[in-house]
């Protein structure tokens, strides 16, 4: 299956996470790789705990990315090739790939590199895209999408990120 997360509300990875966190407990084998990020989170010290379940690799410098640069771009590329490595080995149950939307969006590579990797997937292996603004290709192509959609958000008041909740 192909599940895609996306919208412009806060809580797609959380829901990934979740669903990660789920497998690991009935002892499937979990990889995540996180595009665009790079630094560390606090749920990622949390996943620790996991790890002979569950393997994660970021594919980003640690920064937010508006416009990206040629060390981005090759940082995605890297990781597009290890994932489809992943997806080949057949050796993870479920495979996120968090952030996915927005390096698509932000032209890290092309929808149709991602279609092609939907395509390879093992039948047994599912799949979770998560990021805002997913691409039409990729929605049909999913078998759930979830529109996590902002309707009120403390971050308009000017709350900073906290600990332990937003990272």
């Amino acid at each position: 299956m192909i599940q895609v997360y996306t919208g412009d509300g806060k809580g797609k990875t959380t829901a990934a996470l979740g669903l990660a966190l789920r497998a690991c407990g009935a002892g499937l084998k979990v990889y995540i790789g996180q595009f665009i990020k790079g630094r560390t989170y606090n749920e990622l010290k949390a996943l620790k705990k996991f790890r002979a379940n569950l393997t994660v690799e970021q594919f980003g410098r640690g920064c937010f990315i508006k416009t990206p640069s040629p060390v981005d771009k090759e940082l995605a590329q890297r990781g597009l090739k290890k994932i489809n490595q992943i997806i080949s080995e057949r050796r993870f149950d479920l495979v996120i790939l968090d952030e996915i939307n927005i390096a698509l969006e932000l032209k890290l590579f092309e929808v149709q590199d991602i279609l092609e990797l939907i395509e390879k997937k093992p039948e047994e292996t599912e799949l979770v895209l998560t990021g805002r603004n997913a691409p039409a290709e990729i929605i049909d192509r999913a078998d759930l999408v979830s529109e996590i959609r902002e309707i009120k958000h403390y971050f308009k008041k000017g709350i900073k990120a906290r600990r332990g909740i937003e990272f």
